[in-house]
Order: structure tokens, then sequence, then C-alpha cells
């Protein structure tokens, strides 16, 4: 049967409503601890982002290990979400487990280095190409230094975003055009920051609007995904990233390339794999396995301009050299400790041979579904990551997501997937492996797709 805009948007919300009273009346006991904890957190748990999951209220874990996590009531999961890639090692892998251990009997922080950060600064030259490192508790923050190092060497104010990106905390990012005009981006108050003072947007994969940007000569760093992960998954254009390092460095511009998510790609994330040349690299979450790191590395040549501002101390003199960033917590043993576990024992070319395989199988029959459907939406997949878009083809910008987007139907998926037994990232239908995902997690993922789709069809949505 056909329905209008109108009945369609009411029937999406009764379902949404029936599914989210299935979750309510499934999970009493974490529906209590919710209670519970908005009598003593701010937005009802230890983080409000965890206020975001479709259900009406987070589930509150019990336990979790591998791809799975179990919760307070007793129900199961398969986990696509992995902790929104802080978890892409997979939950409590023993590698790291056992290295946290050892390190906790033997001090976890002192603000001194260990012989193992000697490793892990070695190795992560390797992976992503030889740099000077250093570690953050975060990927916001490793973002942060990267831009307030960029604007010490060029001595420029502004930042380049692209539109409907996400940095973390990273003030001057947190802008999006939205109807040809640039505002703050994804409801976020403002914060007392002149964004024109400080930013300027484009849309991703506009080479005209880059240009035109850069023209300025007021940019101290473009800051940018390989591919947009954080708006739903935009693809980059055949010879962007060409044109971009090649209109940065005409310009005097810095490139800021951040892999925290797209260190999905493989061992050296998307920069590797694609070889290409950003000043400085960031990327987080992943690297020490749920521990909260972020690692941002600079070029020679980057790192002899800065040296040239900031030498390094004379030992004779009492120097405060903070340089705007960093924290006593950086770089500590427990961190260094996990992230070295990481990089020699889990995320290594054969788990994200294994990862990105699996990866390869859910796209491949989730798209056989909606193929199969007639359905007019895509899946992105890139490297062990993959993306639901209620579109018919993949966005080239963060205006084609604004545009083409469905908020009710995802929050309908993502509510149906809760009661299924599915999680995926709450912000949008993002789904990553991890080392321990298997044939069988994603046969379950395809067999309630299937179940989803059904559920509309017998509804009148589709």
């Amino acid at each position: 049967m056909t329905v209008t805009t109108v009945e369609r948007a009411d029937i999406l919300g009764g379902l949404i409503d029936a599914e989210q009273d299935r979750f309510r009346e499934s999970h009493p006991r974490s529906a209590e601890a919710w209670q519970q904890g908005k009598r003593h957190f701010l937005y009802g748990g230890p983080s409000h982002w965890m206020r975001r999951w479709a259900g009406g209220f987070p589930i509150y874990v019990d336990e979790a290990s591998g791809a799975h996590i179990r919760d307070i009531d007793g129900r199961d999961y398969v986990d696509f979400c992995l902790g929104d890639t802080g978890g892409m090692c997979g939950h409590a892998p023993e590698a790291v487990t056992d290295a946290a251990l050892r390190q906790f009997r033997r001090g976890t922080t002192t603000m001194l280095p260990t012989e193992d950060s000697l490793w892990v600064g070695a190795e992560l030259s390797r992976r992503f190409g030889p740099r000077h490192w250093t570690l953050t508790t975060s990927a916001t923050d490793a973002n942060r230094a990267a831009i307030r190092i960029a604007r010490m060497i060029t001595g420029r104010p502004k930042v380049l975003v692209f539109s409907g990106c996400y940095h973390g905390g990273v003030e001057e990012a947190h802008v999006e055009i939205r109807n040809g005009r640039v505002g703050m981006r994804n409801m976020i108050h403002p914060n007392g920051i002149d964004h024109d003072a400080v930013t300027r947007v484009v849309e991703f994969n506009d080479v005209a609007a880059l240009e035109a940007a850069l023209a300025h000569d007021d940019v101290a760093c473009v800051l940018t995904e390989p591919l947009m992960t954080n708006f739903g998954m935009i693809p980059v254009d055949a010879e962007f990233h060409h044109t971009l390092r090649d209109l940065t460095r005409r310009a005097g511009t810095m490139l800021v390339i951040d892999e925290t998510h797209t260190l999905s790609c493989g061992p050296g994330g998307y920069t590797q794999a694609n070889r290409l040349q950003p000043d400085i690299f960031v990327t987080g979450k992943a690297i020490a396995g749920g521990i909260p790191a972020g690692v941002f590395g600079l070029g020679q040549e980057i790192a002899e301009r800065l040296w040239k501002i900031v030498p390094y101390v004379n030992p004779r003199e009492r120097q405060s050299a903070h340089l705007g960033f960093g924290g006593t917590l950086a770089g500590n043993a427990l961190t260094i400790a996990t992230m070295r576990a990481v990089l020699e024992k889990v995320l290594t070319p054969v788990n994200y041979q294994h990862m990105i395989a699996t990866a390869t199988r859910l796209a491949s029959e989730t798209r056989g579904l909606i193929e199969t459907n007639r359905l007019p939406w895509h899946v992105t997949q890139i490297g062990a990551r993959a993306e639901i878009m209620f579109m018919p083809h993949p966005p080239r910008s963060g205006a084609d997501v604004i545009a083409g987007r469905q908020p009710d139907l995802e929050t309908l998926l993502h509510a149906f997937y809760m009661n299924e037994g599915i999680l995926v990232t709450p912000f949008h239908t993002m789904l990553l492996m991890c080392p321990a995902t298997s044939a069988r997690d994603v046969e379950r993922h395809t067999a309630v797709f299937a179940q989803f789709i059904d559920l509309l069809r017998q509804s009148g949505v589709i």
C-alpha cells in the first residue's frame, strides 16, 4: 500500500514507541538503574553520551568479552559498536589485560618514561611513517595540540574543517554548513568562541571551495579525517587527497589527518594504505586497547620548525615549557604498556585481515537484502567498518547527509536492533568488527536486518 508522508511519520512514531516499550519491559533492572543514575549524574550516567541509546535508556553492562556484551538483565548482545571504536581490539583481549595487570603491579603513572615507550615510539613510526610522537589522554587532546602547534609555526589563526566533521571536543570543529549558512554543529551550544575568527568550514570533496578558503592565507591547518565517518560515512572522491595536499602546501597551510576512526583500515590506517602525507598524524581510542589515549606525530620538517620556537630544555635552566597542551597522565606507564600489547599482539596484520574480511561479508549480505527488496538504501564499507544509510547513494558532503538522512528510521532500526541483541554506534548506523567478531555474529546481524525489513513492509512503511 502507498502511504502519505504524514502517515509514514505517524507509523514510524508508533513503531518506535512499540520498540521502546518492548525494551523497557525486557530490561527492568537497567530501567531501575537508570532511574537511580538520574539522581546522581548530570545526565543519568557517568558520561552524558550514555543517554543517547535509542531504547530510551542505556543497558547497564555486567560483563563484556570479545565481540559480546551481557547486561544486568542477563541479556546478551553482539557488539558492533565496540565503544564507538574505543573497543576495536575487542573487549578484554588477553594480551591487553595481561599487560595492564603486569603494569598495575609495577606502578601506573610517574610522569617518567619506561623502556616500553622506546618500543612504542619505534613501532608508531614503522606503522604510520617516521615521525616525532607525543602521547595524550585522548584524540581530542591530540587534535588540540596539533592545532596549537600549527598556529605556533604558521602564525595564522584559523583552522579549516569540513562541514559535518567531528574531531572530539575541538571548539574550532563544532560548526557546519546548513541551508547555506555556517552554524553550530549538532545542536552544540555556543561557547563564547568567535568561529568567524578561528574557523573556516567548507563541504567535503569540494575542491573549489577548499581552494577559495585557503586563498585568504589565514589558515594554520586543515583538520580532516581521510574520509568522514562521524556524520554518516562520506567516501572521499578520487584525487581529493592529492589535491588537498597540493593546495595546503601551496598555501603554506599544515595538513592534520585524524585517523581515530579510520585506524580500522589496517595496521597503518588509511594513511599508510593510501600513502598520504600529513604534516601531523593523529589517532586515538583503540590505540591503547580501551585505556584512554591519543597520539600525534610530527614529520621531521614540522618538528624542526617547532624546535626553533621551543627548543629542548637547557639542563642548567629550570624551564616550564608545556606548550599549552599535554598533562601529567599523558604517556603514563599503564597506557604505554597496553599500547605496546595492542600494537604487538592485537592490531596485527593477521587480525586486520580477519576483521576486514568479516566487514566485507557483513556489508555484502546487507547489500544483498537491500537489493533483493529494492530499497533505496546503501552500505558503505571502509576496512573493518561498515555503515547502513537510508538514502540511495553514498553522500559526497555533509549537505548530502542533511538532505537525505531519515532520523526516525534510524531510531527505529537502533531500537529494534537492541531488542534483538544487536548493538551499533548509537549516533548513526555504523558497525565495526574486532578480532573476535565471528561469521556467526555476521549471520545474526543479517537475520535481524531481514526481520527489520519485514517489520517495515508489514507496517506499510516500505
